[in-house]
């Protein structure tokens, strides 16, 4: 009797979830018999240029933000207080996290980098800059093993990147990410 009550659960759950989706076909294919073609379907998004580069700019300085914040808050400021060096309290602690913030903002960078492919002055103003933020690719595991000169390449990328945004009209300022932003959560 005891091995019932969890069958009768699965049971119900399985029937349950076959009705569901019985019921939600039924009401998709009813729906689309009725449907006129009087709407277009891509009414939803950005018609006008001017409405995709704005989103491509203030994409752009979003993710660009995160990728700054994060070198700031987890690179940056540890390193300039020495929290690398060997010997320094919670150094392995702080090296993962510095880790994790470099994989972090190499991701962020790399988006930031496609969003300004939709402004052309974003784009023009960003092209330079693709080959040091691929530079940043290993750099996140050099963090891990103690290079403090890694620091000092993602500040520098970084700084790049905002004065690119800055000469393009999208001012990039630092949002320093959530936790479970940094670990890709």
């Amino acid at each position: 009797m005891v091995t019932s009550a969890p069958l009768r659960r699965s049971a119900v759950a399985v029937v349950l979830s076959g009705a569901l989706l019985a019921g939600g076909t039924a009401c998709g294919s009813d729906t689309a018999r009725h449907t006129t073609s009087a709407a277009p379907a891509a009414s939803a998004s950005p018609t006008s240029t001017a409405e995709k580069q704005k989103l491509a700019k203030t994409r752009f300085v979003a993710n660009a933000g995160l990728a700054a914040g994060a070198t700031y808050q987890w690179i940056v400021k540890p390193y300039k207080k020495g929290k690398f060096k060997k010997g320094a309290d919670h150094r392995t602690f702080t090296l993962i996290k510095a880790g994790l913030a470099g994989t972090f903002a190499y991701n962020r960078l790399k988006a930031a980098l496609k969003n300004a492919k939709g402004d052309p002055l974003l784009a023009k103003a960003v092209a330079p800059l693709t080959a040091g933020v691929a530079s940043l690719k290993s750099l996140p595991g050099k963090l891990r093993k103690g290079d403090g000169g890694a620091a000092g390449s993602f500040d520098s990328v970084i700084n790049s990147v905002k004065d690119a945004g800055k000469s393009a009209g999208a001012e990039v300022k630092n949002k320093v990410p959530s936790g479970g932003q940094l670990s890709g959560g």
